[in-house]
């Protein structure tokens, strides 16, 4: 789905650059989770992902399409949604159905395929009650679930989300969170995700790592968190749950070191109690 090659990036020739010799590889229906503290790349990284910014050095193939290739600019663009911090500054119209089909109506798709994509849209991120509403009477988490139904109608292979929940409480980061969880179980829809919230990287496939531009740690979300002292010397955090075992071992209580989630720390827990 998507392959970076040596991938570096300066905002300007004369500074150091912001990511430097990246080289990935994210296959089609991978839920791959990008962390890093302020500063480490991530968001500079995910803007390549749809030809936002263009590489200083290497290369970014969207299946196979070269980024640097204007002539494939708006089918790169069709392939790869972003979804930014804000919700409003994505949310255009007036009422809810009306901006999520914004995007069709601008590429003139037929006024009986945009209901139809409009109306699947709104469902899949549960958000069919409130097509008729205004954005701005909707909660942040409605709002950011409005921004993804936007960028779903068009249709892309993959969705790159760069800090969706940081604006969020908990529950609106639900929310948005577990739409993430079931575009990528039931449509298939290859999601990427931007984030410093370790407790919602555990829902990823995958964890990219991310420090001083370049990618320091790749694995499995229990590989990369396992690292507890490891995390922490590049000024990251790890799970809550995960640090409540980190804890416990130091204190000689014999626990996994691998649990990342609440359910999971119950079911240990329980039986250590026991």
């Amino acid at each position: 789905m998507i392959k970076t090659k040596n991938l570096e990036f300066k905002y300007n020739v004369d500074l150091d650059p912001v990511i430097k010799n990246i080289n990935i590889n994210i296959k089609k229906g991978e839920f791959v989770a990008v962390l890093g503290h302020n500063g480490s790349g991530k968001s500079t990284l995910a803007k390549h992902f749809n030809a936002i910014l263009l590489p200083s050095g290497g290369a970014v193939y969207i299946r196979g399409m070269d980024t640097r290739n204007e002539n494939l600019l708006y089918e790169i663009r069709r392939e790869i949604g972003m979804v930014f911090q804000n919700p409003d500054n994505q949310i255009v119209a007036t009422i809810v159905e009306e901006d999520v089909a914004f995007a069709l109506e601008n590429l003139g798709v037929p006024s009986q395929e945009i209901r139809k994509t409009v109306d699947w849209a709104l469902e899949t991120v549960g958000m069919s009650e409130y097509k008729k509403h205004a954005p701005h009477l909707l909660s942040g988490g409605q709002k950011q679930r409005i921004a993804i139904a936007g960028i779903l109608a068009m249709k892309p292979e993959c969705i790159v989300l760069d800090e969706p929940t940081a604006m969020l409480d908990p529950i609106g980061r639900g929310e948005v969170i577990n739409t993430l969880k079931r575009l990528n179980k039931s449509e298939e829809i290859t999601i990427i995700l931007i984030t410093h919230n370790m407790d919602e990287a555990v829902f990823a496939h995958r964890v990219l790592v991310m420090n001083d531009g370049e990618i320091i740690k790749e694995g499995t979300p229990a590989d990369v968190f396992s690292d507890v002292e490891g995390m922490k010397s590049v000024g990251l955090d790890v799970p809550q749950v995960t640090e409540l075992m980190y804890e416990l071992r130091k204190e000689g209580i014999d626990v996994p070191q691998d649990v990342l989630t609440i359910e999971q720390a119950y079911e240990v827990l329980s039986e250590v109690l026991c």
